[in-house]
């Protein structure tokens, strides 16, 4: 049972995040064209893992954003070795009783560790980044200008987030030459800045919906006793 309409909007963030980053990286080995750049599929939910990134680093601070980010980079281990038990447990060998042959499935699911692992460490060090720089623009705003710190935050980050996935999962081994490697984190990073400059208007509205649901009065405490406690924790890391 929920002890407070801050708890209940905290559980209703943290599954928008926990699930998006987890289908994100399950339908990321989709590749889609967008004129005539290639693009993974995954880039559709995580905006929204942005976006609640941010709404939760206002409302519960640095500690509930980064203790978050572990739990789901844990989750997203543990979804993968399921996947990866699915994988070595043949189909049903009779006509019609499965849906998909055992070529099928690994073609969707069998995504090579090296992918798994720089997604995984991408998006801890991405989110930690995040949670950080979002603090220093908001210092030194003084708490205003939102967008600034939002995008700003999630631009610095997600920098950070491609080249480490490209550069794990692909430059490493020599699946990509340099040149490839750079071309194409570049492309993806400037598409994921471009969501994250478009989103600035549902991080107004994603403020709006909760100071409405907590009250103003109370929202604006709630902020207030974030800040102190975010900034605290940030001198001392």
């Amino acid at each position: 049972m929920m002890k407070s309409k801050k708890d209940l909007i905290f559980l209703i963030l943290a599954g928008l995040f926990i699930t998006n980053a987890i289908t994100a990286e399950m339908i990321g080995s989709k590749i889609i064209q967008f004129g005539i750049f290639y693009l993974s599929i995954g880039i559709i939910p995580w905006p929204v893992v942005f976006l609640t990134t941010d709404i939760i680093n206002e409302f519960y601070g640095i500690k509930g954003v980064r203790r978050l980010s572990l739990i789901t980079a844990g989750l997203i281990a543990y979804a993968f070795v399921i996947l990866f038990i699915a994988l070595k447990v043949p189909a049903a060998s009779y006509p019609d009783i499965s849906a998909v042959s055992d070529g099928q499935f690994h073609a969707v699911f069998g995504q090579s560790m090296l992918i798994i692992l720089g997604s995984i460490v991408a998006f801890i060090v991405s989110q930690f980044l995040d949670a950080s720089i979002f603090w220093l623009f908001r210092e030194k705003t003084g708490g205003g200008m939102i967008w600034l710190r939002s995008t700003g935050s999630t631009a610095i980050s997600q920098l950070f987030d491609t080249f480490i996935v490209g550069g794990i999962a692909f430059w490493l081994p020599g699946k990509w030459t340099t040149a490839v490697f750079i071309q194409a984190s570049l492309t993806g990073y400037c598409f994921k800045l471009i969501i994250a400059v478009l989103l600035t208007p549902l991080i107004y509205a994603g403020h709006s919906i909760i100071k409405k649901a907590l009250g103003n009065e109370e929202s604006d405490k709630i902020i207030h006793q974030v800040a102190e406690k975010s900034l605290h924790h940030k001198t001392l890391d």
